[in-house]
């Protein structure tokens, strides 16, 4: 983009993404690193993200949907990628042909990816999915028999080759949960079941952010930040980006469109939820709950307007909201920073998630394609 825009965007550091994957590779320095770029990186763009992620020493990416890691082969970027949320009838050939690196969790889809393998000619690589107790994806315990069995049988006869296996953390981001132990327990004894009956992975992965920042004995081969590698907490029990090596890679701005002075007892929005309480300066921020600001934080959310923290004055719209600035100056195209990084005095993503009552992945995830993304350091 040759010029930035006015109304509303998305700055992206790359420089601060590749700092927050050397510093993650820190974290895990026997392992390898895969930077999970599903959900268009978390909302900071997915193919730039996956080559600052690859510059910066990630040897594997990771995404949700196999559409998502064919886009990337699609824009050209290389290397083992992992894709892992698939239904019946998805596209395990193109998978096969792109060199994906298919999750399975059940015999259906060990089934359908020997079928592809089979018509492709080539030989899928596979990584099986244990259920360890987060109850989602994932092969049950009972039910890991019969799939390594077969998945062992499908290697012999080329259709397939198992390059890992894997789990994820129900509780990772409270530390000293009594079910990570649960998990951990759960997981080796799956693993070394797989290994008993010849299935020798490339790499034994379970750690997501949380358990790459606070808990090594779940390193194994590979670590999989998703959320830290565009230096967001992963919970703001483990501490800010700051005091976890992170710097958040997404400062989310706008351009204020309207100044106006208002009297006493002027209603702010939909519903009047927000009355003014004496004669007072309005400002309206571009951006409403389209773009991905949350209508759950109207009153509360926080915004930088010049200088001072203010909040939202009444109810997030789907295009636009209100501050009100108590008599303070401000002029139509003054800068407005709705989040980005505490450290220089911004509200944050965990702010918003606060005044949400959410999470920050959801924050930074949710702002929407309507909103432009202007990268620097690229």
């Amino acid at each position: 983009m040759n010029e930035t825009p006015t109304r509303v965007y998305a700055e992206i550091d790359l420089d601060a993404v590749r700092e927050n994957v050397r510093a993650l590779r820190e974290r895990a320095p026997r392992s390898e690193l895969m930077a999970v770029v599903k959900a268009n990186a978390y909302g900071h763009g997915a193919v730039e993200c996956a080559r600052a992620a690859r510059e910066a020493g990630a040897a594997w990416l990771g995404t949700a949907t196999p559409d998502e890691a064919l886009a990337l082969r699609a824009a050209g970027i290389e290397g083992r990628i992992l894709c892992w949320l698939w239904t019946p009838g998805g596209p395990w050939r193109e998978a096969v042909e792109a060199d994906l690196d298919v999750s399975v969790s059940g015999m259906w889809a060990l089934d359908e990816v020997r079928e592809a393998a089979r018509a492709a000619g080539r030989t899928a690589r596979i990584q099986l999915k244990a259920d360890t107790g987060l109850g989602r994806n994932g092969c049950q315990p009972a039910d890991w028999e019969a799939l390594v069995g077969a998945a062992v049988a499908a290697q012999a006869e080329g259709t397939v080759k198992v390059t890992g296996v894997w789990s994820h953390f129900a509780c990772a981001d409270e530390p000293g949960h009594p079910s990570i132990r649960l998990q951990l327990d759960a997981f080796r004894e799956m693993l070394a079941h797989a290994e008993k009956e010849g299935i020798d992975p490339e790499v034994r992965h379970m750690a997501n952010s949380p358990a790459t920042l606070t808990l090594p004995e779940s390193h194994f081969d590979l670590v999989r930040p998703g959320l830290a590698v565009y230096g967001v907490s992963p919970a703001p029990e483990l501490g800010t980006p700051a005091q976890l090596g992170l710097r958040p890679a997404m400062t989310l701005k706008a351009s204020l469109a309207l100044v106006k002075t208002v009297p006493a007892g002027h209603g702010v929005s939909y519903g009047h939820h927000y009355v003014t309480g004496g004669e007072t300066t309005l400002a309206l921020v571009p951006a409403g709950y389209a773009d991905g600001i949350p209508r759950h934080a109207s009153g509360a959310g926080p915004v930088l307007v010049g200088g001072t923290v203010r909040h939202v004055a009444g109810r997030v719209a789907m295009d636009q909201f209100v501050v009100d600035l108590e008599g303070d100056p401000a002029r139509v195209g003054d800068e407005v920073v709705i989040f980005g990084d505490p450290e220089r005095g911004e509200p944050s993503a965990e702010d918003w998630a606060q005044a949400a009552h959410t999470i920050a992945y959801e924050i930074v995830t949710r702002i929407g394609g309507r909103v432009p993304r202007v990268y620097l350091g690229g």
